[in-house]
């Protein structure tokens, strides 16, 4: 968890950091409060005081009393406000409605067909976000904004450059014809980041300091939080695992490298490796259910992802490493077996503390969990740029 600061001129700071400490919890008193943050009574009942007024927390019921006063516990008041997080994959779209507590509302799947222009598919996404608003009976002055995941490379201003799988989409300023086509303010980043933020705003990674998320769907990616910040590097494309290398003698990718894991662990390397004509569901199935040969392909899979895993691991002295995304499918569970085994056996500083392997357990919409998220913590979350602006 975050601390928070006495210095002068760090209210707003010091206000996201209070609300994340009461997100975080499952009920939390104001005393606790002060505990866990660093910040003083006073300070921390002046920011409680203004959360309340503003609709964003809620007092909801007392905690057992020592002696004395029962302290009042305090929760983020879910219907306070509401977020769409939309996912754009290669072959679909999946959208999700969620309340400030990270709780989701409603869910919504629609394909995209093949071939179709980046124009038309935003017009789309668009739609979906109106649709999934509507249905749930979400008033628009109740919505805090659209996120949006999806396949990097992404610039600051939410312009793709060159996704590798997706053709024409060049310099499309996905970001601001989101918006406009909405009329909602639109938070974007990569599908793999935003699956980390959702982690840590909803998932199993709420009070973990530092942790990595290896992402899988149609390509392989990655997200940090490093003390307690997301980490997006200079270009804000930091944390490609995908493009670790793991087999020097492996095939070629698109990035230049060879043996690279997305190159030898994505679902159409995994289908070339069966070279049965079966696609990725169908050999995930098979593998899940013991049939030798497709479990033998996983398993090789796995031990690739592993050797990627242990080096970010030997790399940041990491807490928590989640798996997440939809091509765990049915092996999920052998992943990280496989990668748990490797990390607790190989990792430089696995006599000093351990580090958990754990698969997320919205696994499947991890993306767009995260893309709702996103809002959410652009909104709310403490940043130290904060601290570190004129």
């Amino acid at each position: 968890m975050q601390q928070g600061t006495n210095l002068p001129k760090v209210g707003s700071y010091n206000r996201s950091v209070v609300l994340e400490t009461i997100q975080a919890s499952d009920g939390i008193s104001r005393v606790r409060i002060a505990t866990v943050t660093g910040l003083t009574a006073q300070t921390v009942s002046v920011i409680v005081r203004r959360l309340l007024e503003e609709g964003l927390v809620v007092e909801d019921g007392s905690a057992p009393s020592r002696g004395g006063k029962r302290p009042t516990i305090l929760r983020v008041s879910a219907e306070a406000g509401y977020a769409v997080g939309v996912h754009f994959d290669p072959k679909a779209l999946s959208c999700v409605l969620a309340d400030l507590a990270g709780r989701p509302v409603a869910r919504l799947h629609v394909p995209v067909r093949p071939g179709a222009r980046p124009d038309g598919v935003i017009r789309q996404m668009a739609r979906a976000a109106r649709r999934i608003l509507r249905e749930a009976g979400v008033p628009d002055g109740k919505v805090l904004g659209v996120g949006l995941a999806c396949p990097g490379p992404l610039d600051e201003d939410g312009v793709m450059v060159s996704p590798p799988r997706l053709a024409h989409w060049d310099r499309v300023p996905i970001k601001a014809l989101l918006c406009e086509y909405t009329g909602f303010p639109v938070t974007v980043d990569n599908d793999a980041t935003a699956a980390a933020i959702g982690e840590r705003w909803a998932g199993i990674a709420r009070s973990t300091p530092s942790f990595a998320y290896l992402y899988l769907g149609t390509g392989i990616g990655g997200g940090l939080f490093l003390d307690n910040q997301v980490y997006r590097g200079r270009s804000l494309n930091a944390a490609e695992i995908g493009h670790m290398t793991v087999d020097p003698q492996g095939p070629g990718c698109y990035c230049g490298n060879r043996g690279c894991v997305e190159a030898v662990c994505c679902p159409s390397a995994i289908e070339a490796a069966m070279g049965d004509l079966r696609d990725h569901a169908a050999i995930c199935a098979a593998a899940a259910s013991g049939e030798p040969a497709a479990l033998r392909v996983i398993e090789q899979v796995a031990e690739r992802l592993a050797d990627a895993a242990v080096s970010v691991v030997n790399l940041l002295d990491i807490d928590l490493l989640v798996l997440g995304g939809p091509a765990l499918r049915e092996v999920g569970e052998i992943y990280r077996e496989v990668i748990a085994r490797a990390v607790s056996g190989r990792s430089l500083a696995r006599r000093l503390h351990p580090v958990r392997v754990e698969t997320s357990p919205t696994a499947a919409d991890a993306a767009a969990m995260g893309a709702v998220t996103l809002v959410f913590h652009a909104t709310y979350a403490p940043r130290l740029g904060t601290l570190l602006s004129g």
